[in-house]
This record gives C-alpha cells, sequence and structure tokens, in this order.
C-alpha cells in the first residue's frame, strides 16, 4: 500500500532562491530546448487575423466580410481549443501538435486557395472554422512545460511573466510581419507565412519529447481518472476573469481605429495601440522581476480593480495625449492580472489538466475579443465616436464582480500538490 507524500526535486529546489528573476528562471535546465522553437511555432498565431483581413478585403472589396472571415476563425479556436489542450493532457502534447499543425497548415492553404478564386463569402466561412479549431495551442503547451520543470518553485510567477511579455512581443512582430508581406508582396503572403511557420514552428517545437508534461498512463493495476479542468470551479471564474480582458483588447482595437479615423490622422492608431501594448510589455517585466509576498488571489483582485478602473475612464479621453496616457495606463494593468490568473492555475488544477486549463484562458481571452470587437463597431457606427470605449469599461466591471463575489473558488484546494504512489492509488486532484 502507498501513501500520498508531497513531491520535492532537489534539483528543482536548487533552480530557486530568496529573489526569483529572469537571468534564474532562463538557466534552468533544458528551458531553452522549448523556449525557441515554442517562439518560432506561437508567432503564426498574431499573424492569422490580420492575414485573413487583408487578404479577404483584397478579394472582396469589403472589410465587413474580410473582418467576419476572421471572426468565424477567431470563434473556431476559442472553442476548439480547450478541447486540444485536453487531448494534450491526457495523450501529450507531441501527439497533438504533430496531426495538429499538418490540418492547420493544409486548412490555411485551402482558404488562401478559396479566397484568391473568389469563393462566395459562406465557403470562406467554411474554410475559415477549422483553420480556427485546428490553431496549435502553443502558448499554453509552454505554459505546461514550465509547471513541470519548475515545480512548485517560487520562480512559477517569473516564468507567468515571461510568457506574458513573450505573448505581447509576438503580438507586436506578428502582425507587423504579415501587413508588411500582404502589401510590400502579395496579399496572400501574409496566411502562406503563417501556415509554413505554423508547420516549420510546431514540428520542431513538437521534436522536443523531454520537456513535455508526461501522460498519466493506466494499466490493469491502476486506474487514472481523467478531469476536465472545468470541473475546477477557480477555473470557471478566471475564464469569466479573461473574458473581461479580452473585451478590453477587443475594445481598444476598434475604438482606437475610430477615434483617430475620427480626427483624420488614421496614422496614429498604431501609435496608441503601441503605447498600450508597450503599458502591457513594461508591467508585465516588472511583475515577473518582483518577489511576490502577497498571495496570488489577493494580487488578482486588486490588479483586476485597477484594470477596471482605467478602463473606465478610456471613454473620456478626448485629446490624443490624454487616450495614450490612459491606454499606457489600461495596458500596464493588464499584464499583472493575465500573470497572476495563469499563475493561479499551478495551485487550482491537477497537473494532468493544465494544459486544457491554459488554454480555456487563452480561448476566454479570445473569445472576449471576437464579442468586443462586433459590440464595440457596432457602437461606433450607431452612437457617438469613442462609444466602442464603454466595451473594456462593462466589460471589465462584469468580470470585476464576478471575481469579487466568487473569489473563494480561487483558493488552492488541499492536496493539490500531492501525488499517491502505490498500486491501485489514484492521482488527488483539486476538484470540488
Amino acid at each position: 500500500m502507498g501513501s500520498a507524500v508531497t513531491t520535492t526535486d532537489p534539483a528543482k529546489t536548487s533552480t530557486a532562491s530568496s529573489r526569483p528573476g529572469y537571468g534564474q528562471l532562463l538557466r534552468t535546465r533544458g528551458a531553452w530546448t522549448f523556449l525557441l522553437p515554442g517562439f518560432a511555432a506561437r508567432q503564426p498565431f498574431a499573424m492569422l487575423t490580420i492575414s485573413i483581413v487583408l487578404l479577404v478585403q483584397h478579394t472582396t472589396g469589403s472589410y465587413g466580410a474580410a473582418g467576419a472571415t476572421a471572426a468565424v476563425t477567431g470563434v473556431a479556436m476559442a472553442l476548439f481549443a480547450p478541447y486540444s489542450g485536453r487531448l494534450a493532457d491526457r495523450y501529450g502534447q507531441r501527439a497533438v501538435l504533430l496531426p495538429g499543425v499538418l490540418v492547420h497548415t493544409l486548412a490555411g492553404l485551402t482558404l488562401t486557395a478559396l479566397a484568391l478564386a473568389h469563393a462566395p463569402l459562406w465557403v470562406l466561412f467554411v474554410a475559415a472554422v477549422p483553420t480556427g479549431a485546428s490553431v496549435p495551442q502553443i502558448g499554453p503547451m509552454v505554459r505546461a512545460r514550465w509547471g513541470v520543470t519548475l515545480k512548485d518553485s517560487p520562480l512559477m510567477t517569473t516564468a507567468a511573466a515571461f510568457e506574458s511579455v513573450t505573448d505581447e512581443l509576438t503580438f507586436v512582430f506578428g502582425p507587423l510581419l504579415a501587413t508588411a508581406l500582404c502589401t510590400a508582396v502579395a496579399p496572400a503572403a501574409g496566411l502562406l507565412t503563417e501556415a509554413s511557420l505554423t508547420l516549420v514552428g510546431g514540428l520542431l517545437f513538437a521534436a522536443q519529447k523531454r520537456t513535455q508534461p508526461p501522460v498519466a498512463a493506466s494499466d490493469g493495476h491502476a486506474r487514472v481518472e481523467h478531469v476536465s479542468a472545468l470541473s475546477v470551479p477557480g477555473v470557471r471564474v478566471l475564464i469569466a476573469a479573461f473574458l473581461g480582458i479580452g473585451s478590453v483588447f477587443g475594445g481598444m482595437q476598434v475604438s482606437l481605429a475610430a477615434f483617430t479615423e475620427s480626427i483624420g490622422e488614421p496614422g496614429l492608431n498604431g501609435v496608441l495601440y503601441g503605447t498600450f501594448a508597450a503599458g502591457n510589455m513594461l508591467s508585465g517585466v516588472v511583475c515577473g522581476a518582483i518577489a511576490w509576498k502577497a498571495a496570488p488571489q489577493r494580487r488578482l483582485l486588486v490588479g483586476y480593480t485597477a484594470l477596471a478602473l482605467a478602463a473606465s475612464a478610456l471613454w473620456t479621453a478626448h485629446s490624443v495625449p490624454l487616450l495614450a496616457a490612459l491606454g499606457l495606463l489600461v495596458g500596464m494593468c493588464i499584464a499583472p492580472a493575465l500573470i497572476t490568473g495563469y499563475t493561479l492555475v499551478e495551485g487550482l488544477v491537477p497537473a494532468g489538466a493544465r494544459t486544457e486549463a491554459f488554454t480555456w484562458l487563452t480561448g476566454a481571452v479570445a473569445l472576449g475579443q471576437a464579442a468586443a470587437v462586433t459590440v464595440a463597431g457596432q457602437l461606433e457606427d450607431r452612437l457617438w465616436g469613442g462609444a466602442g470605449f464603454l466595451v473594456p469599461m462593462t466589460g471589465t466591471v462584469l468580470a470585476l464582480l464576478a471575481l469579487v463575489t466568487l473569489r473563494s473558488r480561487l483558493a488552492a484546494r488541499a492536496g493539490s500538490r500531492t501525488v499517491a504512489r502505490g498500486v491501485g492509488h489514484r492521482s488527488a486532484v483539486a476538484v470540488d
């Protein structure tokens, strides 16, 4: 008969010190083997939407058709990503990535060919579904690998911050690359490059077998129960929080574009959104460099309150300098909320369901963003200029109310960091 024991690893314990930092994190054994291919493989994620918009707009002459096609792709990704994460937890990341990158590459090439052939819009919608549904969830997979590599190390918060900054860098460089390719080379060049990078980067990442999270195997002597991350109450609370964050991204994209268009300076849109993204990256770097003493649940509530307050002031801005300052402030409030939310997953979710948990959160951001783009666009068209900024305010305030009301669900469950040893025992899982 075996007994539940707390897992410890001297090699990993020595990784952390009293003040965790990026230097220590990047010196973690084996980290670079998945960081470099992971960065290459996640770059296409930020290229997909803008590449579809530019290609479909070129072939149809309609931004409405282009935005609708991109929205179908985003919704399909948000709905199917958690199932991809669940399969990765159950069968291993490599088993999901290998067929996934092939399907996504073929789907992207098919969508490109149909757009160039001036296919009807409904055909583009049909092709957009598998393109979005098969997007490889590299970011959540990298986060899951950090969880295995670091386990209970204080460096987990630093790793979450590092991943947040990496995501922001991806969303700065990806759209720029896609736009340059579509405008300077050919309208289809962005989507073709996205498909190629997905194939090459995904296969290189899948080849790193040593760092992928282990798969709990079942045999005739031991029965393994696979638990969905969505069954953990805290994950559902975090999904609500991340939907609110997605509303900020989507609302800012549409409203900033509408604002700069209304003042006759559309070129300032990139500057204002870049300021917003810069605030996100800056606070992410700082957040990861701090040795936090406050509990992550408290940090999330405080950080999200600041985000809701900052987002609620956006609609009052009527000048470029004020909007830039508020955008910078909103961006600085987003990273701490994202980082703390991802950090909480480690204590809330059993190791065998963390990839799925991360994909639920990533999908929530994408879904919130897609909804916010649609609603903000309608508000800008039907109400006054700047009405789209009401979307980030409403989304974050509602999410904050959910966090405050359900904050007790974010506490780590007893036994969530234990494993069972011995024949016939099942791993303890943190579920209600």
